[in-house]
């Protein structure tokens, strides 16, 4: 499944906002303040409300208020288009308001169509808590059949509609559109958490924040130990002098990670690696996961990494991507914009207070300097992505 159009409404900076035709690698850059970070957390927010309910989802973001876009009353409306796996382009649409003070899912649909033409069906569509599915979606293609629907009541006005009928297998595209926000990893990670030595135990994937990396990293040598290999053989490349990357065990059964560099004997440990040290292992054992998240989503990944290597890491965000998993990732640096594609790039701009989404790939400007040899970093410090200029 991959994400092909956002549309986002009243949600912060983004008063009405698009991203078309989406690729499988998507580069987002613009001006402090332009909205990059709201936008990924567009992500979260889906996420989080899945996970708990629209109401929780909202309070963690200060309230309703502070949430809307200025000037807006609501609803907040968030769209997304998704090929789902018998190759049909759905749509689910998410709308929240308040009621009496509390918030509330005022509309939430998924539809596609029957057939290439026609008006979209909407197989699952509610409102505050009560709302209907088509039963039978798994025959409703063949010609003939009619829909088979039934009434469903939520536990409560701002809890998911997908949350409660994807468990049920017999919503196929429920469930896969569920398991997809599910297995989203919107990173947030933080340098200070990896360092520190943590509790012995077993971890598959990267914790968004970073903090089980020596877990992972163990985790990779005893299982994938061709791709924990190919980490070391790219930070043996990258990182000056290190040979060997180790999770060491305590005596008090914690995980230690420990460097080693071939011009000493003894191995350092992570407190005393630099910071892009660590980065670079970190988004190593990210990118090598053997099981990608289906979305991936990475802020301003050039931080504390030489520029020399971002070019580099593009091509491993495109070669996960390729693997599966769609990537997100947001950018203040031309040395990595470089190495972007023009369809690939999308930049915020902001006009009277609201951010608006442009394409790279959609400016004629664009498109005849790429196509002459220049680079897109060097265009966007030219200030030739309009409203963007870093």
């Amino acid at each position: 499944m991959r994400i092909e159009n956002i549309k986002i409404r009243n949600y912060r900076l983004f008063r009405d906002a698009e991203l078309l035709r989406l690729p499988e690698l998507t580069i987002v850059v613009g001006a402090n303040g332009s909205g990059k970070s709201t936008l990924f957390d567009v992500f979260s927010f889906l996420k989080d409300a899945l996970t708990h309910d629209v109401a929780a989802a909202v309070t963690r973001r200060g309230g309703f208020r502070e949430l809307v876009s200025r000037g807006s009353a609501g609803p907040i409306g968030i769209t997304v288009q998704f090929r789902e796996s018998g190759g049909r382009l759905a749509t689910y649409l998410l709308e929240v308001a308040t009621n009496g003070g509390r918030v509330v899912v005022d509309r939430e649909v998924l539809r596609y169509r029957r057939g290439s033409y026609g008006k979209p069906w909407h197989f699952v569509d509610f409102s505050r808590g009560e709302g209907f599915a088509i039963t039978n979606e798994s025959v409703f293609w063949q010609k003939g059949v009619r829909a088979e629907r039934e009434d469903f009541r939520l536990d409560g006005p701002s809890v998911l509609a997908i949350k409660g009928l994807g468990q049920f297998k017999r919503f196929r595209v429920v469930s896969e559109f569920r398991s997809l926000i599910e297995n989203w990893h919107i990173s947030d990670f933080h340098i200070s958490e990896a360092r520190p030595s943590v509790e012995a135990g077993y971890a598959e994937h990267l914790s968004t924040r970073g903090d089980n990396v020596a877990q992972v990293a163990q985790y990779l040598y005893q299982n994938h130990s061709e791709l924990f290999n190919r980490v070391l053989r790219a930070m043996r490349a990258r990182v000056p002098g290190v040979s060997r990357v180790e999770a060491k065990p305590t005596e008090d059964g914690r995980l230690v990670l420990r460097f080693q560099d071939h011009t000493f004997r003894d191995p350092f440990i992570a407190r005393f690696v630099s910071d892009g040290t660590i980065k670079m292992f970190a988004y190593l054992i990210l990118l090598y996961d053997p099981k990608p998240h289906p979305l991936l989503a990475v802020e301003e990944p050039e931080n504390q990494l030489y520029p020399d290597l971002l070019l580099e890491l593009i091509e491993e965000f495109r070669d996960y991507a390729r693997r599966g998993g769609q990537v997100f990732v947001s950018t203040h640096s031309p040395f990595f914009l470089n190495g972007a594609g023009l369809d690939e790039v999308y930049w915020l701009a902001k006009e009277n207070g609201f951010t608006e989404v442009r394409r790279a790939s959609a400016d004629e400007l664009l498109k005849a300097l790429v196509d002459e040899g220049d680079k897109l970093g060097t265009l966007w410090r030219q200030g030739l992505f309009k409203g963007a200029r870093p």
